[in-house]
């Protein structure tokens, strides 16, 4: 059974990793080599915890290199919609039915999402259940208290 491993993500975060792996291979793996040369010219490697400490730190470097290579490589690029329905890349503001308080927020991608700077994933809750729907709808989501619904009064894609 084969996984889908395809990350849905803008251009701009596609940029950003493209970036952070740039620098993890050349500055970040270059500090790293110098620290192990320099544990090595310590002496004996059985009881050299500077040396330990480095080559964990390669591991770790090395790791978190094959995850954005995967992630690159795996990326499928959203582009922002038209229309007047929930996309990718949507601003929205909502209010749940019976307040007065509004939210606004931006559907991304699950590798862009941050709840506090206002950017939700496509794959939570709340993103799932307003993807497709047009402004002035009424969409109910599951939550752990119950139904929860929301009206969507603006769209921009």
């Amino acid at each position: 059974m084969a996984i889908d491993s395809r990350y849905r993500m803008s251009q701009e975060r596609k940029h950003e990793l493209e970036k952070e792996l740039e620098y993890l291979q050349t500055v970040r793996e270059k500090e790293i080599a110098e620290q192990i040369k320099e544990a090595r010219s310590f002496g004996d490697l059985s009881e050299n915890s500077e040396y330990d400490e480095a080559k964990n730190e390669q591991g770790k470097l090395y790791s978190k290199i094959a995850e954005i290579k995967d992630l690159i490589e795996n990326a499928v690029i959203t582009e922002n919609g038209t229309g007047n329905t929930v996309v990718m890349g949507s601003r929205i503001t909502i209010r749940e039915v019976g307040e007065s308080e509004e939210e606004t927020f931006v559907i991304v991608g699950s590798q862009e999402a941050d709840p506090l700077k206002g950017r939700i994933s496509d794959e939570s809750p709340i993103g799932r259940a307003l993807m497709g729907h047009a402004q002035g709808e009424t969409v109910a989501m599951d939550a752990p208290m119950g139904v929860i619904r929301y009206e969507i009064l603006s769209i921009e894609n």
